[in-house]
């Protein structure tokens, strides 16, 4: 899941950055409303976290942007502001939620999973098909009864396709959703990680559940389904 911070104090925005990526969400950052404003309209999120005072841009602005381009990705709104009618006026712009500083991280994980979990997303805690589980709370993941170790990135990924089991996903999409904007498109990182989930999920089990359709992407499907290579 890819999560984009704006917020112009550095300190706080790379605490957030680090925190987010420690529960394997991918995270872009933006400093001042304006960058934010851009990289909210003409990037896929699954979730925006901004503040609302910033230079440029304030959140308000940001956010009637984002909702103005037709975009309906959740935000997050963060403020020192504490008035009910900044709140309203917040919400009445777009927003999803609101939270005022200081507020401790745990708060905000917990807020940011909740909208997550609203049916637009359906975000459930855990992941499983055919034997393969993913407990995204406790980042572990199970083929059978073993315990298979994923690192942040592998885990994202897998977690991602499981979210989509079914469907094909795009290498495009995968970009997108699961890595940030330093990812070189030409690069062969996503096939590498999906070499090394193969050895990790379907190398010792006789039904496979991660496919490459040729020329369209990668899916997560039942063992039933024809292409592995």
């Amino acid at each position: 899941m890819r999560i984009l911070i704006i917020e112009d104090d550095r300190e706080l925005r790379e605490f957030l950055k680090r925190n987010l990526q420690i529960e394997t969400f991918t995270v872009d950052t933006a400093g001042d409303g304006e960058e934010g404003s851009y990289m909210g309209r003409t990037h896929e999120y699954d979730l925006i976290l901004m503040d609302n005072n910033m230079p440029k841009k304030n959140g308000l602005e940001v956010c009637k942007d984002i909702r103005s381009s037709g975009k309906t990705t959740p935000i997050i709104m963060v403020s020192i502001q504490s008035e009910i009618g900044d709140k309203i006026s917040l919400l009445n712009s777009g927003a999803d939620d609101y939270i005022t500083k200081p507020f401790s991280y745990k708060e905000l994980s917990s807020r940011i999973r909740a909208i997550l979990r609203r049916p637009h997303s359906i975000i459930l805690p855990t992941l499983k098909i055919e034997d393969f589980t993913l407990d995204t709370m406790t980042q572990r993941a199970f083929r059978g009864r073993k315990d298979i170790y994923l690192t942040r990135k592998e885990f994202a990924l897998t977690e991602y396709l499981m979210r989509n089991a079914g469907s094909i996903v795009s290498r495009a999409t995968l970009i997108e959703h699961v890595w940030d904007d330093d990812l070189d498109p030409f690069s062969n990182t996503i096939e590498s990680h999906i070499l090394n989930l193969r050895k990790k999920i379907d190398l010792f089990s006789n039904r496979k559940i991660i496919h490459t359709v040729p020329g369209r992407g990668y899916k997560i499907d039942s063992a039933e389904y024809g292409i592995h290579a």
